[in-house]
């Protein structure tokens, strides 16, 4: 499987400046990928002014991917600011490769320390979406402090984890490390996507990655403003866990 990790610098609560900077990104690889990851809350960078960018179906965000879908013929996991009704969700898109929402994921754990919980609700489901028969488990930036999450995904014995983020430099190194605890334990591919630049209140130097099912690490940029490159073999993940059938013994969930 080609991916495309969307390493990018957003401009603050810009979505019109950042569609087209993601346009201008694409053009800088011919190469066909399977599935383009971008970070969390793609378009606008991690904003607390939730109701002004909260967006429904007919939203800017979630049309202009979903276009974006059909052209390339590709697959889109992007970060989407949702309205339900009365509630907004930090959210997790999947748009499948014929223009269709596949999947949406609701980050369970707001970051309370930034006061995310007080502009976000907190989603309340596990989602596992599929391409080609290859399961992913989703999550969102502060999702990956919480291997509770992880286990049940484990349990449902996902291929992928995917993580997008706006993960500061400043506790960057926990970014990597809970990246590759997360491949080991539950024995499958781990794809980080974090954001790069700066915006009123942090910084960010990216350390997107893919850490494979015995956590070595496929790939890791930091600082570039790029799409990053990688490719996958689903068949580690089978031949792991037969070789080492470790979450046979899970007891807790």
């Amino acid at each position: 499987m080609k991916l495309g990790l969307v390493q990018y610098s957003p401009f603050w609560e810009s979505p019109e400046e950042n569609i087209l900077k993601i346009e201008d990104l694409l053009k800088t690889t011919g190469t066909k990928f399977d599935l383009l990851v971008f970070p969390e809350m793609t378009l606008t960078g991690f904003t607390m002014n939730s109701k002004k960018f909260a967006e429904e179906l007919d939203g800017m965000g979630t049309q202009y991917f979903l276009n974006l879908s059909t052209r390339l013929k590709t697959n889109i996991f992007a970060g989407i600011i949702e309205r339900d009704e009365e509630s907004i969700y930090n959210s997790l898109v999947h748009f499948d490769s014929f223009g269709l929402i596949r999947a949406r994921y609701r980050k369970i754990h707001p970051f309370s320390y930034a006061k995310e919980d007080q502009f976000y609700n907190a989603g309340n489901e596990t989602v596992v979406t599929q391409i080609d028969k290859i399961k992913f488990g989703l999550s969102v930036c502060y999702d990956l402090r919480f291997p509770e999450l992880y286990r049940f995904y484990a349990k449902d014995r996902v291929d992928v984890l995917i993580d997008i983020a706006n993960w500061p430099v400043p506790r960057i190194d926990h970014w990597k490390s809970l990246l590759k605890a997360r491949a080991i334990e539950n024995q499958c591919f781990m794809l980080g996507v974090n954001r790069v630049g700066t915006d009123p209140f942090n910084t960010y130097n990216g350390c997107s990655a893919v850490f494979d099912p015995m956590g070595n690490e496929i790939v890791l940029i930091e600082k570039e403003e790029k799409i990053i490159e990688a490719e996958i073999d689903l068949e580690k993940v089978s031949t792991t866990r037969s070789e080492l059938p470790f979450l046979h013994d899970i007891r807790l969930i």
